[in-house]
């Protein structure tokens, strides 16, 4: 997933946005452009009270990232039309942040994406301040919640969720089987057998997985005892599990059918100097098959992919062609892509450019690709 700097430099800036991510996020930084969307909403994207949203049976959607700040949250409706005006469609997702550790429920940013006509993709992560990768569970453990000690706060957002009333995708804990964020399995107990009681009778289980499951499923209940029925849960795995043993599979996290209206997945090429380049496909079929064989029907939405330019490896503009095409020929249950269009500078001093615009070239290739007719460019309300 994107990078969350270590540098005390860069720390400093971090507590800076995070400030910002209470204080001005509902502010407009500048006016937005004022040509407007490239085209005019169908009948069908024209939301309602008491329609839902539709994945489409034929074609995905197409979404972004647009680099939203280090809190993923400072979400404005000029940088949103400025990306569509760069890559010449409108955009049917648009993907942000709620970090625990803001204690708030971004309402004005869901009504920016709003506003612009799209659904929004919400990564709602029980993380703390810093926001630092590869720190031990904070103040919000798994474990906390499980105790109850976030039930206000979890109460809170909720009826704040339900008030606004539009769908919102929502992820809940994103790429759990990675190493890198505090509610990783591997902070729970890893691979450390654990018996519980199931309808069918006693069972042995991973500690790790299973406490992830059992702190989803209290989230995921206690917002729905709110009657915030208008969020769209979603599983959202990380492509390969870290580190990739049994016990860390995508099924053993999985919290259950009932929890789970829409399976996701990162899909990320090269993202880091020296890192090496990571073909396509060698990214994506095992998890593409290995996410699908979870339920067999349940749309896949790739909720994070793209890739940094690293001309010294290989060909950004060739990979972006290569992953759209075979989203749209060799991949039928993916029903959208969210491109995460982000630069970052790494503790090392060195970048990585992961916008759609990091060379012309890849510009071009995006441009070119997400003309076709299948990528549908406004969300469907029925």
């Amino acid at each position: 997933m994107r990078n969350i700097i270590a540098s005390f430099f860069v720390f400093l800036l971090v507590i800076t946005c995070c400030f910002a991510c209470n204080s001005s996020q509902n502010e407009r930084i500048k006016p937005a452009p004022a040509n407007g969307a490239l085209s005019s909403p169908p009948a069908s994207a024209v939301y309602s009270p008491g329609k839902r949203l539709v994945f489409p049976e034929k074609g995905a959607y197409t979404g972004a990232y647009v680099d939203f700040g280090e809190c993923e949250a400072q979400v404005t409706l000029e940088a949103i039309e400025d990306f569509e005006h760069l890559v010449g469609k409108h955009q049917a997702i648009i993907a942000s942040s709620s970090y625990w550790g803001e204690q708030t429920f971004p309402r004005k940013n869901l009504e920016i994406i709003q506003n612009y006509g799209a659904v929004p993709l919400l990564f709602w992560s029980p993380w703390d301040r810093p926001y630092d990768e590869e720190r031990q569970p904070d103040r919000f453990s798994l474990t906390s919640i499980l105790a109850g000690k976030w039930d206000a706060y979890i109460d809170q957002w909720a009826d704040e969720a339900k008030a606004y009333g539009r769908p919102i995708l929502v992820v809940f804990g994103v790429e759990m089987n990675g190493h890198w964020f505090p509610w990783s399995g591997v902070h729970y107990g890893a691979n450390q057998p654990v018996t519980i009681s199931t309808p069918q009778g006693e069972k042995t289980v991973f500690k790790g997985p299973e406490t992830y499951k059992q702190a989803y499923r209290y989230v995921v209940n206690r917002v729905r005892a709110r009657g915030a029925t208008n969020i769209l849960w979603g599983f959202h795995v990380n492509n390969g599990s870290s580190p990739p043993e049994p016990w860390n599979s995508f099924a053993n996290y999985y919290p259950g059918d009932e929890y789970v209206d829409w399976l996701g997945l990162s899909v990320y090429g090269q993202q880091f100097p020296g890192q090496g380049w990571l073909k396509f496909h060698d990214m994506m079929d095992r998890a593409y098959h290995e996410i699908c064989a979870i339920h067999s029907t349940k749309p896949l939405l790739i909720g994070e992919w793209g890739i940094g330019e690293f001309p010294e490896s290989g060909d950004k503009a060739a990979w972006i062609e290569e992953a759209m095409t075979a989203f749209r020929t060799k991949y039928p249950r993916v029903k959208a892509a969210v491109f995460w269009h982000e630069r970052w500078e790494n503790h090392d001093g060195s970048t990585s450019n992961l916008r759609v615009n990091s060379s012309p070239r890849a510009l071009e290739a995006y441009k070119k690709a997400v003309a076709d007719s299948y990528w549908l460019a406004w969300p469907e309300y029925k």
